[in-house]
């Protein structure tokens, strides 16, 4: 009898393990819907919605016109050979701060599953380019360490030549 209810109560524990992991999945699944693009938490948040939705076309679209943008193709294959490989991470945006034509909204990134898991609070940057919020930096594993930055070439040395 009394292993009956031990027996009963594992049981009633995994289905309320299944119902919180099936809810998270379902409240999860309502954040992969677009939102307005006129504010640097928007465009971040859209730019994030693209990745997963795997419209990297669309996401592409988020950056800025800048010296030292990555190409179109560049940027696809960076997530389709998973160089930047964000499949076991999720984000959030949360608040932003604009100072003129320039923008910061911070974002949690988490990884990992509940017990093995950690969360980490990032900036992205964004800059208004003709009238619209665009991208120039993102947290890992959003983005790649070099778009954005500039080629740094050492100039050569010259010894000097003996008589």
């Amino acid at each position: 009898m009394r292993e009956d209810r031990f027996l009963t109560g594992i049981l009633i524990g995994i289905a309320l393990i299944a119902a919180a992991a099936l809810g998270l999945f379902f409240l999860r699944d309502g954040q992969s819907e677009y939102g307005p693009e006129d504010t640097p938490e928007g465009v971040t948040r859209n730019y994030l919605v693209a990745l997963y939705n795997e419209d990297f076309d669309r996401a592409y679209r988020y950056l800025a016109e800048d010296e030292n943008k990555p190409t179109p193709e560049t940027f696809r294959q960076a997530f389709l050979s998973r160089q930047l490989d964000y499949s076991n991470f999720t984000a959030q945006t949360l608040d932003a701060s604009i100072d003129g034509d320039e923008a910061r909204v911070s974002v949690q990134v988490r990884s990992g599953g509940l017990l093995d898991g950690y969360s980490l609070t990032e900036t992205a940057l964004l800059t208004r380019q003709d009238g619209e919020w665009k991208l120039t930096y993102m947290p890992y594993p959003f983005w790649m360490w070099d778009w954005f930055q500039p080629d740094i070439r050492p100039e050569p040395k010259f010894l000097p030549q003996g008589d």
